[in-house]
């Protein structure tokens, strides 16, 4: 009787110990993540300082300059203890090794050089070729019959002078406008009516009037081989038609007041001459690290965080566009993220992929070859993008109109430490990389700041402008988001979500 009772009692005590050794196992899985350490200044600089140097030329997508960038990045990776693919595609490139631009009055020797990176640049898929022609304004550079620009010129053997983008306010509809977008729309459309080249204002507000803004894509192919592209600052713009008979601010005033053309024949001509090596099929490539995740379970699940890389490039040896906010910063971002998480304390349960995008400038390419080609595309279970983040006066988080259960880890990281995201009423949607994960339901998010646009793609997007603040403040969320994503309990995506493919 009394051995009966003594193994009633072992067994009891075997189960209380069991349900304890459980009790603790389970404690253990579910455990709070620890928090992570102080994203390292000087870390995130110097990666920054880095890639916005000479060295890379501007990381224009499918240049040399490009791939010495992603090579530093993939060593990077490699040295915090990542796993390193890269993922090749084909990208339009287009180098811009010189260019001369001088305007005249024929019959004197007034002649007015302008200088490449102060006065204008090249359009990123400019032609090359000599031209020596009078110049035409023919304001936006619409071919409509609601509204013809080119109705009463000729521009036959002439350069057609436009500005870019569209007239303010929405008073034509859309069909007049819809072909007279780019800068290629607008070349194509002075081509056909016998120009030989053509030169563009830039109007846009996202730069300075005397500032050069650079971009890669300019439009849908094909491409004009041999038709010149200039893109004009503002006020060298105003230089130019300041004493012809109207100038530039009242051609702007009048088209945009009185909803009728001023095109005329300016009395000046213009001298271009433009040597470029443009390749339609250039490689370029996405960066991927992996790092795996150490909980077996788990591991097999992805946090993907990524950034663009590429840049809009050098042109000749004068006009830098550095890319140090847009988006060295980012990708400074996503490599401290995978440093702090390769430290042992911290490594994550799920893997972590990170992802440095090739094709950005160019309609954001990159992250759409890496949805169409990703082969673990269904165990990726959220995404967490960093764009432009080293200018501004607080953050901005882009995704919480689709996904506010990701938004809210996002903002609980940042009041705990900073209280700098920006709550508005207005819900948004992830956009640019982060488009394409979205498109299939993969919970995603995009890091950018508020008023952070004043280097947008200009020569003067250098690491000393970078604000200090407010990048590590954005890199410490980011990294602590993804850490949660990671060794938490997070489970976003659903399982229909799953079964979609990446469809353009």
């Amino acid at each position: 009787m009394r051995q009966n009772t003594l193994r009633r009692h072992l067994r009891a005590l075997t189960a209380t110990a069991l349900a304890a050794l459980c009790a603790t196992a389970t404690a253990q899985t579910e455990r709070a993540p620890l928090a992570m350490p102080t994203a390292n200044t000087d870390s995130v600089m110097k990666h920054i300082i880095e890639l916005s140097s000479e060295t890379y030329r501007g990381r224009m997508a499918g240049t040399e300059g490009y791939d010495a960038a992603a090579d530093y990045v993939s060593r990077t990776l490699q040295r915090y203890g990542a796993t390193v693919d890269l993922q090749r595609f084909q990208v339009e490139s287009n180098e811009v090794e010189n260019c001369k631009f001088v305007t005249y009055t024929p019959g004197t020797k007034e002649r007015h050089t302008y200088i490449l990176g102060d006065d204008y640049c090249c359009a990123g898929m400019t032609g090359r070729g000599y031209i020596d022609a009078q110049m035409v304004f023919v304001g936006y550079g619409i071919d409509n019959p609601e509204y013809d620009e080119y109705a009463n010129v000729d521009v036959r053997g002439k350069i057609a002078l436009v500005l870019t983008g569209l007239p303010e306010h929405p008073w034509l509809p859309a069909a007049a406008t819809a072909h007279s977008m780019t800068l290629r729309d607008k070349a194509r459309i002075a081509e056909r009516h016998g120009a030989i080249g053509m030169l563009a204002i830039n109007t846009s507000p996202s730069c300075l009037p005397t500032e050069p803004q650079g971009r890669a894509w300019c439009g849908e192919l094909p491409h004009l081989a041999t038709f010149p592209i200039l893109q004009l600052t503002l006020e060298c713009g105003r230089n130019l038609m300041q004493y012809e008979r109207t100038t530039l601010d009242e051609a702007l005033r009048d088209i945009n007041t009185e909803h009728t053309p001023r095109s005329y024949t300016l009395s000046c001509r213009a001298e271009v001459d433009v040597n470029a090596l443009y390749r339609g099929r250039a490689v370029t490539a996405n960066v991927l690290g992996m790092l795996k995740g150490t909980d077996r379970r788990l591991n097999d699940e992805i946090i993907v965080v990524g950034a663009s890389m590429d840049g809009v490039g050098m042109q000749g040896e004068t006009c830098l566009f550095p890319g140090a906010d847009i988006n060295g910063s980012g990708v400074a971002a996503v490599l401290e993220t995978a440093r702090l998480l390769s430290l042992p304390q911290y490594r994550p349960r799920r893997s972590v992929l990170f992802v440095l995008f090739s094709g950005g400038e160019q309609q954001f390419l990159g992250s759409r070859i890496f949805l169409r080609n990703y082969p673990r595309l269904r165990k990726i279970e959220a995404f967490v993008n960093a764009q432009n983040i080293g200018c501004g006066d607080s953050i901005v988080v882009l995704g919480d109109n689709r996904y506010p259960s990701l938004y809210d880890i996002v903002r609980t990281r940042d009041r705990e430490h900073f209280g700098l995201i920006v709550n508005s009423e207005d819900k948004t949607n992830p956009r640019g990389d982060a488009r394409g994960f979205d498109q299939i339901g993969i919970p995603s998010v995009v890091l950018t700041t508020l008023n952070g646009m004043q280097h947008n793609r200009v020569t003067t997007d250098i690491w000393e402008n970078i604000d200090r603040r407010i990048l590590m403040a954005t890199t410490q969320v980011m990294a602590e988001t993804v850490r949660e994503l990671a060794d938490g309990i997070y489970q976003g995506r659903s399982i229909k979500s799953k079964t979609q493919k990446f469809i353009e």
